[in-house]
């Protein structure tokens, strides 16, 4: 089955690297794209599609406002630079929420959530439960269970990945790495920490403590991490 989809973004430069996206992906079918909101309002209520790939923040119309009026059969991925609004992003049930720049491989999570089991050439590189980093420059690649994962700390061109017992540093950004964890176990709480929620011991306004560490919450991260911590709440 193939999905027909639309995307909505007023930046140019984003559609195309969307645009490039989709062609990789055979169970997507690109049947439009348009740069702003009532454009393609008009299209979608004379055309039937599954997908729409909507920019968040466009003139006139939003791409909030735009989802709240469209048909609840039609799904949404939200694809935007600005990560404070993926919390209300998900109150009206998005299938997911990218933020640009988006990877290939995040984008390709989010469709997959489209089918339980797509059938695609294209394979994601996404780990199960371990990932393997280079750890030296003899390309030496050391092996870490995503169980034993405290908390992943940027270090400017570099990040260490703490677990209970060892730390790891390897060349990368913060980014890639948290691109290559399961965001249901991971999640970004400070520009320069990514946490494992199952490690968390306790956590307050302001911090959340992993094995004795206190870690700083960043306010354009606040909002999503506590909303996490909702979900699991008694």
């Amino acid at each position: 089955m193939k999905f027909k989809c639309i995307i909505v973004d007023d930046e140019p430069p984003a559609t195309r690297i969307l645009e490039k996206y989709v062609e990789k992906v055979s169970f997507l079918e690109k049947v439009g794209v348009f740069n702003d909101s009532l454009t393609a309002l008009a299209f979608l209520n004379s055309n039937n599609v599954d997908v729409i790939f909507l920019d968040i923040q466009m003139p006139q119309l939003t791409g909030l406002q735009l989802s709240k009026i469209i048909s609840k059969d039609i799904k949404v991925i939200f694809t935007t630079a600005y990560p404070d609004f993926a919390l209300e992003g998900f109150e009206l049930n998005a299938i997911d929420y990218l933020l640009k720049p988006i990877a290939f491989e995040r984008f390709y999570q989010a469709v997959s959530k489209l089918n339980s089991s797509p059938k695609s050439e294209v394979q994601t590189n996404t780990p199960t439960d371990f990932i393997f980093i280079k750890t030296d420059g003899k390309n030496k690649f050391s092996k870490i269970f995503l169980t034993d994962i405290l908390y992943v700390e940027s270090l400017q061109n570099y990040v260490c990945v703490h677990t209970s017992s060892d730390q790891f540093i390897t060349h990368s950004s913060l980014k890639n790495v948290l691109e290559s964890l399961p965001k249901n176990d991971f999640i970004q709480i400070h520009k320069s920490y990514v946490i494992s929620l199952k490690q968390i011991q306790s956590t307050d306004s302001f911090s959340v403590f992993i094995n004795n560490k206190e870690l700083p919450i960043g306010a354009t991260y606040k909002d999503t991490f506590f909303a996490r911590i909702e979900e699991n709440k008694i």
